[in-house]
């Protein structure tokens, strides 16, 4: 049986069939000429037709149009160049812990994970899988950010912005001449408002 191809590009793509003929004193023969099965390298006669292959091929099917609908409502939108790679990951973080939890609420809705395809053999939903891999990108997320320490970076950051922003009051005030207690008292506004934002 010829092994199934882990990345493929198009799941949904026809491709010919990657199996080899048998050829004269077991040496490989001609490239098969028949189609391979949605989400498979190979044809129903080199393999497709195993039961693990056809669940393997139609995650991958159903992967791919996942992908290529997120593509497509990405395409549409105005995306903003990265400003801040440390608050981008934060947001990045929300976004994939919300995508789990859509997953969740999907598996949540089956009255089972697994199905009985019609060689009688037992599989395990493509909802479930895809789940199972929102959890690791949760895991690989978050994993990142606690190493990066991105809430002290932020916090740091946040801290050098309020500083940037006092030296550049006390310097407006000293141009306008304001000194002494006034100059004290703006510069205790300002604070308090800094740190309300």
């Amino acid at each position: 049986m010829a092994a199934q191809g882990s990345n493929l590009a198009k799941p949904t793509a026809a491709r010919r069939c990657t199996a080899h003929k048998k050829g004269d004193a077991g040496e490989k023969g001609p490239r098969c000429k028949a189609w391979a099965l949605k989400g498979q390298t190979v044809c129903r006669v080199h393999g497709g037709s195993a039961p693990q292959n056809r669940a393997a091929g139609e995650r991958r099917v159903t992967e791919a149009r996942l992908e290529e609908e997120t593509r497509r409502a990405l395409a549409i939108l105005d995306v903003p160049p990265v400003d801040n790679p440390l608050t981008a990951l934060s947001e990045l973080a929300g976004q994939v812990i919300a995508w789990k939890n859509r997953l969740a609420e999907r598996v949540n809705q089956l009255e089972n994970i697994r199905y009985t395809d019609d060689k009688r053999s037992e599989q395990l939903r493509s909802e479930v899988a895809l789940y199972e891999r929102a959890m690791d990108r949760c895991v690989n997320v978050l994993g990142t950010i606690g190493r990066l320490r991105i809430d002290e970076r932020l916090a740091a950051i946040s801290e050098q912005q309020a500083t940037t922003v006092i030296g550049a009051i006390e310097a407006a005030l000293t141009h306008a001449g304001v000194t002494g207690a006034e100059a004290t008292a703006a510069k205790a506004v300002a604070a308090r408002h800094l740190r309300s934002a």
